[in-house]
This record gives C-alpha cells, sequence and structure tokens, in this order.
C-alpha cells in the first residue's frame, strides 16, 4: 500500500483529497504536498490509470515534484498536483470537468491547478467556470494558453546548459540528441534542436506524433522505440514521455554523455541518479529543466504576460549550472543538490511565514 503519510519529512503531504462524482463519471484525487512557499500549484493528469493505487502513487509523486520545481523555480507557490482517473479520450465531458472544478474550488486557494497530460486549455477553460483556482487557460479567456511552450524551451535552456558543463560550449552543433516521446512538450523541443543545429533522433508510440514531426523536419531520423532510442550512438537523451524511464536496465544501455529531458519523475528509484553519476552521465535533474510550463502557467496568476514569463524561464540554464557546480564541489550526484537547494529555499522562506503581521 502507499504510504500517504511518507517515511520521512520529506515525503509527508500536508492534505490528499479524493473526489467521486457518479453521474459524471469522475474519480479524481488531488494531492497537496507542501505549502511553505504559498498555495500549492500543479497540473491534473487524466490517464487511464490500472487500478486507484497506481493513481494514488502518481499524484502523491508528481505533487512532491511540484513542491520542489516551483522551489527552484522562484516562485512564491507550494507543490500539489491532481489525477482523473480515466481515459480522456472517451470519459472527458463538461459535467466531469466542471464536477472537477467544483473540488478544487472547495479548498479555497490551498491548491491551483493547471494542465497536464490528458488535459488542456481549454478543459481549463471549463474547470475555471467552477473555480476561481485555475490557471493554464486559454488565450480568449484570459490566461497563458499552451504551457507546453515554454516547457519546451525550459528543457532547451536546460539542455544549453548540461553540454556547457560536459563540453565546454552550450551549442548543440553537431551533437545527436535523441527525444523520448514527441508529444505536446517533445515536437517542440525537436524545433529548438533543430534550429540550434543539432542532430536529432526521435521515438514515440503514437505514429501520428511521429509524422508531424516528419513533415516539419524530414531530416529527423526515427527509431521504433525507446530501448533503440536508448542503446543508440547519441550525446544527449531527452526523455519526454511519461516517469519512469530511467531504470537500471535503460541506465546500463545507455552510450549518452547527457541525460535532459521534460518527463516528469524519469528516475525509475532511488539511486538510478548515482548509477548514471558512477557511469560518467550527467543527469539534469527533470523538475529544475521542465519548469518553464509551471513557470508560464504561474504568470498568469497576475495577468500573463509572455515576455516576462519566458524571460523568467531563460534563467533555467543559469540554474541548471548553478546545480551543477553545487554538486561538483559537494561530491554529489546533481539530483542531490537540486534537492538540497530546494528544500533549503523552502525552509528559509517558509520560517518567514512564522513572522507574526498583527491581523
Amino acid at each position: 500500500m502507499t504510504d500517504v503519510f511518507g517515511s520521512s519529512h520529506k515525503d509527508v503531504h500536508e492534505q490528499v483529497v479524493f473526489c467521486a462524482d457518479e453521474q459524471s463519471g469522475l474519480r479524481a484525487i488531488i494531492a497537496i504536498h507542501n505549502t511553505a512557499l504559498g498555495p500549492a500549484l500543479g497540473g491534473t493528469r487524466f490517464y487511464p490509470y490500472d487500478s486507484e493505487q497506481a493513481a494514488l502513487a502518481d499524484v502523491l509523486n508528481l505533487a512532491k515534484g511540484m513542491s520542489y520545481k516551483n522551489a527552484l523555480a522562484g516562485l512564491d507557490l507550494g507543490g500539489g498536483k491532481a489525477v482523473i482517473i480515466g481515459d480522456p479520450a472517451t470519459m472527458k465531458s463538461e459535467a466531469l470537468l466542471r464536477a472537477y472544478g467544483r473540488f478544487v474550488e472547495s479548498l479555497g486557494g490551498r491548491y491551483i491547478t493547471a494542465c497536464d497530460v490528458g488535459t488542456y486549455s481549454e478543459d481549463m477553460d471549463i474547470v475555471a467556470r467552477e473555480s476561481r483556482f485555475v490557471t493554464g487557460r486559454t488565450l480568449a479567456h484570459g490566461g497563458a494558453g499552451d504551457s507546453s511552450i515554454l516547457t519546451a524551451f525550459g528543457v532547451f535552456q536546460g539542455m544549453r546548459a548540461s553540454v556547457e558543463h560536459v563540453y565546454g560550449s552550450p551549442s548543440l552543433v553537431g551533437k545527436r540528441v535523441g527525444v523520448e516521446g514527441v508529444g505536446k512538450v517533445g515536437h517542440r523541443l525537436v524545433d529548438h534542436l533543430i534550429e540550434d543545429g543539432a542532430e536529432v533522433v526521435i521515438c514515440d508510440v503514437s505514429p501520428e506524433a511521429v509524422d508531424r514531426v516528419r513533415r516539419r523536419h524530414p531530416q529527423v531520423e526515427v527509431v521504433a522505440d525507446a530501448v533503440e532510442l536508448t542503446a543508440a550512438d547519441i550525446d544527449v537523451l531527452a526523455p519526454c514521455a511519461l516517469g519512469g524511464a530511467l531504470d537500471d536496465e535503460t541506465v546500463a544501455r545507455l552510450r549518452v554523455k547527457v541525460v535532459c529531458g521534460a518527463a516528469n519523475n524519469q528516475l525509475a528509484h532511488p539511486g538510478v541518479e548515482k548509477q548514471l553519476a558512477d557511469r560518467g552521465i550527467l543527469y539534469a535533474p527533470d523538475y529544475v529543466v521542465n519548469s518553464g510550463g509551471v513557470i508560464q502557467v504561474a504568470d498568469e496568476i497576475e495577468g500573463f504576460n509572455m515576455e516576462r514569463a519566458r524571460a523568467k524561464a531563460t534563467q533555467i540554464y543559469d540554474t541548471t549550472l548553478k546545480i551543477f557546480g553545487m554538486a561538483a564541489e559537494e561530491g554529489v550526484p546533481p539530483a542531490v543538490a537540486a534537492d538540497r537547494l530546494a528544500e533549503r529555499r523552502m525552509s528559509e522562506v517558509g520560517r518567514i511565514r512564522a513572522i507574526w503581521l498583527g491581523r
């Protein structure tokens, strides 16, 4: 059974809410991990989980990741996440999304939602008809629009920092980059890579997603699956599909110097970060480099401005380099250094909230 309260202070979640509406078919879980820096912000994943237990495990991991991501992105926001259990292709409806919006509203602003796998800006417009605590809405409704725009841009900035750390230059000219998953974020990352002069190899379970990239960039090489991609002769691997991509078998196959991608929770289990380091593979922590999307939707809270959000996402380059430097200085993998930096900010800034304001 998943341990909701966690085995350490870092894993304890402040609040987990189960939401059900029989008539619309809604079954959802909202997890709030940490609100030391502010209300919890994180997307809503709509996915056909094999079981409620699998959904709970995923939402707990994702919520914790959002606490760390928001902290290192410099946002005054805590970490939370939500999952809706089911196939969005057959179950998504106005009634279900509005029912979900009522549950988000019932938390009174402790949790602010946005898009994730299986949900889109148009869905957030519907959720927002029942809740004030929604970001990632369409531009037509005053929102930030598709958050994959700055997610991909931020991963690209993190990748530039990674290759600079390894090769001495942030340029991707001549580097072979393997992109696993070319969906909402992955196909935009390919655009940045091609523009910067990289050679790109891709795979995806969706033939339509592959075809979309090939129509835009005919020079892109396609391989059959993730196993072939992770064994390929490439310099950089960008996991941009679902989490858990970096397990023991995958790490043993890798021939890359850098892993830097958009997927959340890429490390299949604790200890994988050390395996990567032992093999001389630089791992850019996923929640650092993929924070462009949350930066984009968070900007919506004070009235969205793309230039302002893009400028903040550009700082992912500097943050990534800082983490690599800190890791080298402390003799730990970058994932450990990133955790320490995030926890330090949550502790130091969160402590200030204890100062009484007299109201």
